[in-house]
């Protein structure tokens, strides 16, 4: 038998596995001591702009003058890479470490996506490979010090938030709906998710919410409107704020520029300052 084989059965199997276990998880707690703040954006459904809030909270904390890193585990259906403009795979330091793509002085990215040569390839992982990728995303990434982790999780309440919070247990959560009633009665099950695990909710974001007509000028609701407020205070959370809809934001995500959503989506980028306002103001106190 090798010294290979003997890794990977019996008794040296366990203690290679449990060795490397252990090495990594000295490697998450050193990484994670050098950043400030953890914050999962989540949400009960797809399609309610979750990675554009994300994208947005990154870019607002980043030009604020804080270091940023925006790391997206929706492993299935990752979309930050391209949001941000990102291409390209991954580089690995001298030391065998993932090097985060650099978009702004402030502001590291790393996406699922940018593991792939082909960007169409389809994932088929069950839970244990998501959560072990999600480990690696915080272990084996030279984050470096950083005033903020935002991570974009992917719909729902299955894996990937769950290896979020037991990786990251200092985490807290951001959710993210839209005004009406299906979205809302799915954000319900995510803020119940984490008040089960016991991870702390900063608030909860409108987003789609209604604008201003650039004809006539008048506010259009295309998701009705307050349901968000609303569910927050049934559900005893703080607002964050009703983002509204903004044809723009899409055009700069589409368009892999959301660093520009500072000036093509003003009021977008507004309301996302003042959550981030609250967030700051929150996560000072501790």
């Amino acid at each position: 038998m090798t010294e290979d084989q003997q890794h990977k059965s019996g008794c040296g199997g366990s203690r290679g596995k449990s060795g490397a276990a252990d090495r990594q998880n000295v490697q998450i707690t050193g990484t994670l001591a050098k950043i400030r703040h953890k914050l999962i954006v989540m949400s009960g459904k797809g399609g309610v702009g979750k990675s554009s809030v994300s994208a947005g909270l990154a870019v607002t904390l980043a030009l604020t003058g804080y270091q940023v890193g925006l790391l997206d585990v929706d492993i299935h259906g990752p979309s930050l890479a391209g949001i941000m403009g990102v291409k390209g795979l991954l580089d690995i330091s001298a030391e065998n470490k993932v090097v985060a793509k650099q978009v702004h002085d402030n502001l590291k990215v790393v996406s699922m996506q940018s593991l792939m040569k082909d960007t169409d390839q389809a994932v088929i992982w069950r839970g244990p490979a998501k959560s072990g990728v999600i480990r690696q995303f915080v272990g084996d990434v030279m984050w470096g010090e950083l005033d903020f982790l935002i991570i974009d999780a992917p719909p729902g309440t299955g894996d990937e938030p769950l290896s979020v919070a037991q990786t990251i247990p200092e985490a807290k959560a951001v959710i993210v709906t839209t005004p009406q009633d299906v979205a809302l009665s799915d954000v319900r099950k995510s803020i119940n998710f984490c008040r089960v695990i016991n991870m702390e909710t900063l608030g909860l974001v409108e987003n789609m919410g209604p604008f201003e007509c650039p004809c006539c000028g008048k506010s259009v609701a295309l998701f009705k409107s307050g349901g968000g407020e609303v569910t927050a205070e049934k559900m005893k959370l703080p607002f964050l704020g009703t983002l509204p809809f903004d044809p723009n934001v899409v055009k700069a995500c589409d368009a892999g520029k959301a660093l520009s959503m500072t000036t093509t989506a003003p009021a977008f980028m507004a309301a996302v300052a003042q959550i981030v306002e609250k967030i700051i103001a929150t996560v000072s106190i501790e």
